[in-house]
């Protein structure tokens, strides 16, 4: 068990080393620079020595053996367009993306693990046909045109909620004013996220569920005469729970790439938003930092579900 523990803390850290390479030459891939992006398109006209010094204030060659060190040091550089430090950048725009997506991701699974198991259990009825056809459709919209058609009927057309921002600017508000707000700017972009996730946890907990209704216990459940209430939640759904939660972790681990598009187009100023002004601008310490956060994420969620399935299922443990 011991040496289990430490081959995988070994696999771990390797990772991270490869994650941070990554984060390290990713960035660097990208066509243009800072200098090219924010004075390229101006009407201001550099000379070639200007343009050089502009070059070689921003663009120093730094090794990634001096990467690494200013790492461990926890200097992750400073933004070139907007001169604070990176760490305190992702410190502002982290926990926005964390109410969006946990919420989110919370909720889809929650609903979605439900929704599967009752449409498992009532297997060949209308109503499991007709809630995986309407589950499908929904999985094939892209979070872009949901995204979308919200914005314009909800925002736009009856004005009931605010097209984006995360809080009314300029508000003098109360705490009770001040949470309802919050609440408004957040439900549109929450919903078109739920949207998007709940159809794949829906199916998933019923594919689940279906397999664990056909295993032995769940036979020998029913033959004692248990009401089905226990038997579908006691016997079968806390078994089918193991997909939904690396599914879970997974998602929740890719939270900024999966909240790029809507956070842009509901101007939602979390991480998302916060990586595409990077990229556009070509603000290479700040991309390299997302990146850096992103990477290590999933890498530790990962390692918390390596964990947790040695809790769930002891067979994990052993290798079976």
């Amino acid at each position: 068990m011991r040496r289990d523990s430490v081959a995988t803390l070994a696999t771990y850290l390797l990772a991270a080393l490869a994650l941070i390479g990554v984060s390290y030459a990713l960035p660097r891939l990208l066509p243009g620079d800072f200098v090219s992006a924010t004075w390229g398109q101006s009407e201001a006209i550099l000379t070639a020595s200007q343009e050089a010094a502009l070059r070689t204030h921003y663009l120093q060659d730094q090794s990634f053996g001096n990467y690494l060190l200013n790492l461990l040091r926890g200097q992750w550089g400073y933004s070139f367009a907007l001169e604070q430090p990176v760490l305190s950048l992702i410190s502002e725009a982290l926990p926005w993306t964390l109410l969006l997506m946990g919420g989110a991701h919370l909720m889809a699974s929650l609903c979605g693990f439900l929704i599967g198991v009752e449409l498992a259990w009532r297997r060949g009825a209308k109503r499991e046909r007709f809630g995986i056809g309407v589950m499908s459709a929904l999985d094939a919209i892209p979070e872009l045109v949901s995204g979308t058609l919200l914005l314009l009927v909800f925002a736009l057309h009856l004005k009931w909620l605010p097209p984006g921002g995360a809080i009314t600017p300029y508000a003098d508000l109360g705490p009770i004013s001040l949470l309802f707000d919050l609440g408004r700017h957040l439900l549109l972009p929450l919903s078109c996220l739920f949207l998007a996730y709940l159809p794949g946890n829906v199916l998933l907990a019923r594919g689940s569920m279906v397999m664990v209704l056909r295993a032995p216990y769940v036979t020998t459940a029913r033959a004692k005469g248990l009401p089905p209430w226990r038997v579908r939640y006691a016997h079968g759904a806390r078994n089918a729970l193991l997909p939904m939660v690396t599914r879970f972790g997974l998602r929740f681990s890719f939270m900024v790439t999966g909240a790029l598009v809507v956070e842009n187009l509901f101007s939602y100023p979390g991480l998302g938003t916060l990586l595409h002004q990077a990229i556009a601008q070509r603000d290479l310490p700040l991309v390299q930092g997302i990146v850096l956060l992103s990477s290590l994420l999933l890498l530790s969620v990962n390692l918390g579900l390596d964990l947790l399935y040695r809790r769930i299922d002891p067979r994990v443990c052993h290798g079976r």
